[in-house]
């Protein structure tokens, strides 16, 4: 399913768990690294102005659908896409990893974070293996010298599957610039996944999320910073509709 945004098409090309599943044993079993992001209306509506960005989606290996105006756009047009966020693919990930025996990386947040989603995770997932946890400094430039470095220090690590919590768009900035320093491991941008899981931040309740609500839940948590940013995002929402239908139609 490919959405537009401006002058930029973006294609979801992993439609549920299970596609998802075999393209990332399909990577990561040979040696082979990735870059996985969470696709939904704020990176549709940052895409537009942000060249880094959008190159940095342009370099993305999976593509799935994070937010469920992402889901009905992609229906609307006639593909059949499961909504997937990325915080709640970390677990699953997780036992994946710790089934074929790859160690994990935790890069983003803060260092209590990290420590409490380590925490979390080695006992939600018996067996797994967290060989490296990096929280950034303030003001972090994955483009920059420290992303040189960070992506180094990773590599020589030994992880083979590292979740980004760094927020877009430097995260998926990250995961792009890995494909050349660090190309053996996996990258996931998963933004605020491991605060949940640390218990630094509160995630919407299940009812709401099955509501389709958790956007509601996040506006009036954070009024001043996500309400523009959801405005921003109904913006666009009315003209990626059309598109989807003149989609549908050409197919």
């Amino acid at each position: 399913m490919k959405l537009s945004s401006g002058n930029h098409v973006i294609e979801i090309n992993i439609p549920d768990r299970g596609a998802l599943w075999t393209a990332i044993r399909a990577r990561l079993g040979p040696g082979r690294g990735f870059a996985l992001a969470t696709l939904n209306l704020d990176h549709l509506v940052k895409i537009r102005s942000d060249a880094e960005f959008a190159r940095a989606y342009a370099a993305q290996d999976f593509i799935v659908a994070d937010g469920r105006p992402i889901v009905w756009l992609s229906w609307i047009a006639g593909h059949r896409v499961t909504l997937m966020p990325g915080s709640d693919l970390i677990v699953p990930l997780c036992k994946l990893a710790a089934d074929e025996g790859w160690p994990i990386a935790l890069i983003g947040s803060t260092d209590d974070a990290l420590k409490g989603a380590a925490a979390g995770l080695r006992n939600a997932v018996p067996g797994l293996e967290i060989l490296h946890v990096d929280a950034p400094a303030m003001g972090f430039d994955p483009d920059g010298p420290q992303g040189e470095e960070t992506l180094e220090t990773l590599a020589a690590s030994g992880a083979r599957l590292c979740f980004l919590a760094l927020g877009a768009p430097k995260q998926e900035r990250l995961a792009a610039r890995g494909a050349h320093l660090a190309p053996s491991v996996g990258f996931a941008s998963i933004g605020a996944g491991l605060d949940f899981i640390a218990g630094h931040q509160a995630r919407a309740p299940r009812f709401m999320r099955a509501l389709a609500l958790e956007w509601l839940w996040r506006a009036l948590s954070h009024p001043r910073r996500m309400i523009p940013r959801y405005a921003a995002c109904f913006a666009i929402l009315p003209g990626l509709v059309v598109r989807a239908i003149g989609h549908r139609a050409r197919r």
